[in-house]
């Protein structure tokens, strides 16, 4: 890289991360308790206190990864083997394989192309009689369109879980997601807006659902009941005390994170606005977007390349992109294709519809546009005035560069 171009902070070290002096306190004080399971202990159950009670929620439970989350309220849910359960084609697999794994179908729904987001169009055209739950994903920071998937979903009396993983503080009508669902999943993996490594946590402001995913993390065991025993199959997801200080420490500057995370995002967006062949992000109406990443839009037809000419001259001034975020849509993967599951079964897989395991492109237009224009840049709350500067000058460089002219555009269509 040359000496030329700005390092920018990265959320992969210390660069881009606010971890710092109040979570070594945190950390002291666990190691010093020498308590370091959180059903003994006192950070990880105050994290959940504090990270509900921010949100606007009754009840919160730590977990062990993003993962373990979604695993966690799919299991409240409780599917029986060939249910299905409506989700996206651009997701991390964290959030589909748990849905294999309790035994239901993930039957994937299109994307509006300009957000990535499912829609409550997209959502409505894949519920059948087996419709179990809908899992919806606010991609990078910005909340789907939630009032009419939430009237659409209360219309059929099915759950609304939360992928929450990339949209902390996030809001909707002056509601924050997580909240507007019937259960909430964040993840704090490396990368997210706060970060224990790896962990998670859910929300929900129904009781019973609350109890149920409490059992699902402790391999339902009914801590503090009278005749407790293991009420169900379930995993050990605990999060440990070590987490726990950690993400105490962690939510206590999540307001601040958020924050400059918008102010410098919106300042970049107000650079590049009107940029020839490169949009901006768009914004949910009615939202808060908290930039998990900043994504651009790139027309193939107008910047030469599309999305990946652009990202490969951003990458040699030292802008980690991404173009397409996700090389190819979730039901392209092997897992999906081959139904690679247990052994050789095939399970659960083998209970499905034929219409719920088609992945015929036909039916993902949205999906298919999205991955192809989509331009994943990165963020992080470190990022100051300089680091936009540069950001936006390469962009626009690169764009200018690479932008067709109208003879060479009217050769090539």
């Amino acid at each position: 890289m040359s000496n030329n171009h700005l390092q920018l902070p990265s959320d992969q070290d210390s660069s881009g991360r606010t971890l710092g002096a109040e979570e070594l306190e945190n950390l002291a004080a666990a190691l010093r308790s020498g308590t370091l399971t959180s059903t003994k202990g006192t950070f990880v159950s105050q994290f959940e206190k504090d990270f509900a009670s921010q949100l606007g929620a009754r009840h919160g439970h730590a977990c062990s990864s993003g993962t373990a989350a979604i695993h966690t309220a799919v299991a409240a849910i409780n599917p029986d083997p060939g249910d299905e359960i409506i989700t996206t084609p651009i997701t991390d697999m964290g959030g589909l394989t748990p849905i294999i794994y309790q035994g239901a179908i993930p039957v994937f729904a299109d994307v509006d192309p300009q957000t990535c987001n499912v829609t409550a169009r997209t959502i409505e055209a894949r519920i059948s009689e087996r419709t179990k739950a809908i899992v919806v994903t606010h991609l990078f920071g910005n909340p789907c369109n939630m009032g009419p998937i939430m009237e659409l979903a209360n219309a059929h009396h099915i759950p609304v879980i939360e992928d929450c993983a990339q949209s902390f503080l996030t809001s909707y009508n002056d509601r924050y997601v997580g909240t507007l669902g019937t259960i909430g999943c964040f993840s704090l993996q490396q990368g997210k807006h706060i970060t224990t490594g790896e962990g998670g946590v859910v929300v929900t402001d129904d009781e019973a659902l609350a109890r149920r995913m409490f059992l699902f993390i402790n391999k339902a065991w009914g801590y503090g009941d009278a005749n407790a025993d293991h009420y169900f199959v379930a995993p050990n997801y605990r999060m440990s005390e070590l987490q726990g200080a950690v993400a105490l420490a962690q939510l206590q500057k999540l307001e601040w994170i958020v924050t400059n995370r918008v102010r410098t995002a919106d300042a970049l967006t107000s650079e590049l606005r009107g940029l020839a062949g490169v949009e901006t992000p768009v914004v949910t109406e009615g939202a808060v977007h908290t930039y998990w990443k900043y994504c651009l839009r790139v027309d193939a037809t107008v910047i030469e390349g599309g999305a990946v000419g652009l990202g490969a001259k951003l990458r040699e001034k030292g802008i980690a992109c991404a173009p397409r975020y996700i090389q190819k849509p979730a039901f392209s993967c092997q897992v999906f294709r081959d139904q690679v599951t247990f052994g050789d079964s095939h399970w659960p897989f083998t209970l499905a519809r034929p219409e719920a395991v088609n992945y015929d492109k036909s039916l993902f237009p949205g999906t298919f546009e999205a991955l192809r224009d989509v331009l994943v840049l990165p963020w992080n709350e470190l990022y100051g005035p300089e680091h936009v500067d540069y950001i936006a000058e390469a962009v626009r460089t690169s764009a200018g560069e690479l932008t067709k002219t109208e003879a060479t555009a009217q050769t090539l269509s």
